[in-house]
């Protein structure tokens, strides 16, 4: 075999074997390589290049009498030719929605009106702006996220885990409530006789306890005990889940579990908190004891079974509670809002109870409800398709003339906002409202309140997945998040108008975090306030329930 120069290996257009002059004239020229022949690499060819040319194509030609293809290589072949076109068509969707994204802003459909001015006082009332239109694009985000396997999957591991939680919080009061007392070892000790002398004079065994932890009777302590209660008497009562009622992010965040005991109508609250990743604790948050209303219709009557259900408020005042955090001790009134009860328990409870009988509502609360029922029903068509607008507006607005911070604003000021915001209410309507909110009379409303109070609030059940995507986003309780990390946890891969090509996911991201900004008084991050009166305005366009979980359990994971 003659040495190889791989100069000489690499074809060109003008190559011919006319011009081809072999490396050493005592070997005659090698061909290339010929699949369809049996001439090797080191065979020397002595047939001329027209007639070896000649005999190729006749080698390549397929002969007549093959076999038809089979019914299997068919169905494959197909399968085959269906793939290649589905996968040319996804290749040229992508290439699609890529240069949309490289499209300039003013191009984009999403994007058509920046320009308008989303002020509330430009133009007609009822029409929407361009940061109406982004935020309408969050509520067609109401596809379910997970498959019926996924979602229950999902509800067995947060019941156990909310079971674990709840159990431990039990476990914590009990323990409390009974170390206040003696232990007593055994009904019938004082039948028992038992030889004191010789059992000290005899030395214990290697397998009997000692002596300070036998026989130990209530006669023989020496440990004072300030309380009667047994577990017999702590073992009547039902369990209520509970959040603070407050704009602070940190305390709002706080999960907070209570007790209401049927044999004495005494109230406890614990918060369960984190410590780390596997470490929790139950906290004392308000003391066992007897209270009363503080504020509302029913001031100064003590609480009831009946004063316990969902979505009510309880109030305490806060000189009475040293322990509490600072934060929330800046306020007179601490109110708590029940987010869930042991119904069951409740009522077995209210069976056996003297208040099974009791009347209810008073005629008094009754007329107020009908008085918010009225106001909000003139309101609720407005804000459907500019909910988030009115309602991340109007609390902005307040948060800039609250120069105090305390959250208290005069009637006037009230007056104004909603003129400018177009939410006209008939003004005999507006004077049963305030008569309603102002109970001290001294002319002051927390603008929480009064919001709430016109345009209504979302209930608990949405509340929670709102508190829980929020958690989410800040899971150290600072009270605020960044726009950068609120950024990076939005997820829009799911949104229909995604799935479908029309829009990108960076432009359904950019919406939203342009609507959420309008509403921030600091642009570059999120109070809680600020978070929950977006999806409070949301809410509103939203009817089913489940609808507007899936917006959140889509958007953030949850």
């Amino acid at each position: 075999v003659p040495a190889l120069d791989l100069g000489k290996l690499g074809d060109s257009d003008d190559e011919s074997d006319a011009n081809y002059k072999p490396l050493d004239k005592q070997y005659p020229r090698l061909g290339p390589p010929d699949t369809t022949s049996t001439v090797s690499w080191g065979t020397p060819i002595h047939v001329p290049c027209v007639q070896r040319c000649t005999r190729q194509q006749e080698e390549k030609t397929v002969p007549e009498n093959l076999p038809a293809p089979s019914d299997k290589y068919r169905e494959k072949y197909k399968q085959y030719e269906v793939e290649m076109k589905e996968n040319y068509k996804q290749f040229s969707q992508r290439v699609v929605e890529k240069s949309k994204g490289n499209t300039p802003p003013q191009q984009r459909v999403v994007e058509k009106s920046l320009d308008q001015d989303p002020q509330p006082n430009e133009g007609d009332d009822d029409g929407l702006t361009a940061l109406d239109e982004k935020a309408l694009l969050q509520q067609c985000y109401i596809s379910k996220p997970y498959t019926v396997q996924q979602s229950m999957r999902k509800l067995e591991a947060d019941d156990l885990a909310a079971e674990k939680r709840k159990q431990s919080v039990v476990e914590q009061v009990m323990a409390d409530q009974l170390s206040l007392r003696a232990v007593i070892s055994d009904p019938q000790q004082n039948a028992k006789i038992v030889d004191s002398h010789r059992q000290t004079s005899t030395l214990p065994g290697p397998g009997t306890a000692p002596l300070r932890f036998r026989n130990r009777t209530l006669h023989e302590t020496k440990v004072k005990t300030s309380s009667t209660l047994t577990e017999n008497l702590l073992s009547s009562k039902f369990r209520f889940d509970a959040r603070i009622l407050t704009r602070n992010g940190r305390d709002a965040c706080r999960e907070l579990i209570g007790f209401f005991f049927a044999f004495d109508n005494s109230i406890t609250i614990y918060e369960y908190r984190h410590f780390g990743k596997n470490r929790s604790n139950a906290l004392p948050f308000i003391q066992k004891r007897i209270y009363s209303h503080q504020s509302g219709r029913r001031k100064g009557k003590q609480y009831v079974i009946r004063d316990f259900y969902v979505g009510a408020n309880l109030t305490f005042l806060t000189s009475e509670h040293i322990s509490l955090p600072e934060s929330i001790k800046q306020k007179r009134l601490l109110t708590i809002r029940i987010t869930d009860v042991d119904e069951e328990a409740k009522y077995s409870l209210l069976d056996s109870s003297a208040d099974k009988h009791h009347p209810g509502l008073s005629k008094q609360e009754i007329d107020d409800r009908n008085v918010f029922k009225a106001v909000q029903g003139l309101l609720l068509e407005k804000l459907k398709k500019r909910g988030v607008r009115t309602l991340t507006g109007l609390g902005k607005h307040f948060r800039q003339l609250d120069t105090s911070g305390d959250g208290l604003l005069q009637k006037a000021e009230f007056k104004k906002a909603m003129a400018l915001f177009h939410l006209e209410v008939p003004e005999k309507d507006f004077k049963s409202l305030w008569l309603i909110l102002d109970q001290n009379c001294d002319g002051y409303v927390d603008y929480g309140e009064f919001i709430h109070g016109i345009i209504g609030e979302m209930n608990e059940y949405r509340k929670i997945f709102v508190r829980k995507a929020y958690m989410k986003l800040d899971p150290n309780k600072a009270g605020s998040v960044a726009m950068i990390d609120l950024r990076k946890f939005y997820c829009a891969r799911k949104h229909p108008k995604v799935i479908s090509g029309e829009v990108t996911e960076e432009q359904i991201k950019a919406a939203f975090v342009e609507t959420l900004q309008e509403a921030c008084s600091v642009p570059s991050e999120v109070s809680y306030c600020e978070f929950e009166n977006y999806y409070e305005g949301l809410s509103v366009g939203i009817l089913d329930d489940e609808d507007f979980a899936n917006v959140l359990r889509n958007s953030w994971g949850i």
